[in-house]
């Protein structure tokens, strides 16, 4: 499945145990993340600023950037998110042709899809890959 991991999934998995992280360890190398630049800023950006760690040494996250296809996503036509940060995760989900987003934003998932891809919280994706 081309999956589209949102920043606070991805933090929450390297930096605490449980669901995130089961998803990061267990799942991402059976699937295909989607990953763009404004997504990865926004992940290194946090993990430095909030957590005071450095992305290279993070075994996980250097698993995570070379098992990802990668995107130049263009903005949207027209903002769609409440928040307009969370505009490039939908964005890097189309450029990617992805067929999922997992996040816990509720401003994200608010949307529930957009352009025919599921905007899932993470219990729910991993439902739906236990279903399949």
């Amino acid at each position: 499945m081309r999956v589209v991991f949102d920043t606070n999934v991805v933090v929450a998995g390297i930096v605490a145990e449980g669901l995130c992280r089961e998803i990061l360890e267990k799942h991402v190398p059976q699937h295909t993340p989607i990953l763009s630049r404004p997504l990865w800023d926004e992940l290194v950006a946090k993990l430095h600023d909030k957590f005071g760690l450095e992305a290279d040494e993070l075994p996980v996250l250097s698993l995570y950037r070379r098992h990802a296809s990668w995107v130049d996503p263009p903005p949207l036509d027209t903002p769609t998110c409440r928040d307009p940060d969370d505009d490039w995760v939908l964005a890097t989900a189309a450029a990617g042709e992805a067929e999922a987003i997992v996040t816990g934003d509720e401003d994200l998932l608010v949307l529930r899809e957009h352009q025919d891809v599921l905007i899932l919280k993470p219990r729910q994706f991993l439902e739906r890959l236990q279903r399949e």
